[in-house]
């Protein structure tokens, strides 16, 4: 049994997983999730603690509807870019409302390639950046939904929508009110989206299982889940993730790495990629020496609706990026150890083939070879989503 499979067993044994399936692949129906989450999340789906006063979603509404007015209040470095977004983002940026703007904090820049014409939904959209931003990307037969639970970030969102529609030349952007732990409330459908943001939002759930049960209920078959967030070296303490600051400034609620791979399995997802990783300083004396040895990472990470083995094996395959993305015509890198030159072919795994050959990823590709024949494990493999790796890539 792989790792990712033992983590899965263990799991439903040891928390009693509902093993009811969705209809869209071999997925954990939400509702199993919930029944999970009841006995051993202390939140509740509206964010208020059971087990005392805390109320998370509350204090995040607090935090980023009254504290914060602009992203000059952000007390540390947590919520801001490293580095600057890819050529074509910074094109899009520049036809944004600058009140917009003014009003992101996200941490990242996480927005694949080959978005023409797709469905995207945004977790925790805010003031509505980087909707513009895919708006611009998927073009007028696309569309953009952005979530958020925040008035004060949704009025600045909707009432700029008319602006962007009339420097665009179409209107393709909704946005809904709603927690990203309970997306059908919202009206979001069963398998009705391409692809799913979020930038430095997943950290900032009281039920992050839940959430992500929810974001492989509504991808499609192929699609993708694509975000920037905080991770951490080990479990952030409860004092620590019920702290009104570090939690707003996105430390409180960082995800331990080997958390996140467990909760991925239950989810059905096997195989997560690392885009990229970086140390996060928090440059902050007081809230560094409330963290004390807990080392924080920025990660940029994706992974896709798709049944992936749990292990990297080896079927004979090779991969050819054709070079036709135009964001990206030299090279196209999968994650952090996947970096395909155009038109030169490269042995992959099952997994690698799957995530290029049935995705939209797949008219960018020539796959040669198929699963007929096993030639055992392959010599490569995601790392550990909580591992450091330097990266030039933006991300949170």
């Amino acid at each position: 049994m792989g790792e990712a499979a033992r983590a899965l067993s263990s799991l439903s044994v040891h928390r009693g997983l509902d093993v009811r399936l969705s209809s869209h692949g071999s997925y954990p129906h939400p509702e199993s999730v919930r029944a999970v989450n009841s006995t051993t999340n202390p939140s509740n789906s509206a964010g208020q603690a059971m087990n005392g006063d805390f109320n998370t979603h509350q204090s995040i509404q607090d935090y980023y509807g009254q504290v914060l007015k602009s992203s000059a209040d952000l007390q540390t470095s947590a919520c801001c870019l490293i580095e600057s977004p890819p050529p074509h983002v910074l094109a899009a940026l520049k036809n944004v409302h600058p009140e917009v703007k003014d009003r992101f904090y996200g941490c990242g820049s996480p927005i694949p390639p080959a978005l023409e014409g797709m469905t995207v939904l945004d977790l925790g959209s805010g003031s509505g950046r980087d909707c513009y931003v895919l708006a611009q990307l998927v073009g007028a037969s696309g569309k953009v939904i952005g979530l958020d639970m925040t008035d004060e970030q949704l009025t600045v969102a909707r009432k700029t929508q008319s602006w962007h529609a009339e420097k665009f030349g179409y209107a393709n952007t909704d946005f809904k009110q709603g927690y990203i732990e309970d997306l059908a409330a919202a009206g979001i459908a069963d398998a009705s989206v391409d692809l799913v943001i979020s930038n430095c939002v997943l950290n900032l759930s009281p039920d992050k299982p839940r959430v992500f049960a929810e974001i492989f209920r509504v991808l499609k078959p192929g699609g993708e889940l694509y975000f920037s967030d905080v991770f951490s070296d080990r479990r952030v303490p409860k004092a620590l993730a019920e702290d009104p600051v570090m939690l707003g400034e996105c430390l409180g609620g960082a995800m331990y790495g080997e958390d996140f791979r467990r909760m991925m399995a239950v989810v059905g997802c096997n195989d997560a990629r690392m885009v990229s990783s970086d140390p996060l300083a928090v440059n902050n004396p007081a809230l560094e020496a409330k963290a004390g040895n807990i080392q924080f990472l920025s990660n940029t990470v994706r992974a896709f609706k798709l049944a992936l083995e749990d292990r990297c094996e080896d079927y004979g395959q090779v991969a050819v990026y054709l070079g036709t993305l135009a964001e990206s015509p030299h090279f196209f890198d999968l994650d952090d150890h996947h970096h395909f030159v155009a038109h030169k072919p490269m042995l992959v795994c099952g997994n690698t083939a799957d995530m290029l050959g049935s995705t939209r990823y797949a008219r960018h590709f020539k796959i040669m070879g198929d699963k007929a024949t096993h030639f055992g494990l392959f010599d490569c493999g995601p790392l550990p989503v909580g591992s450091p790796i330097t990266s030039g890539a933006a991300c949170c």
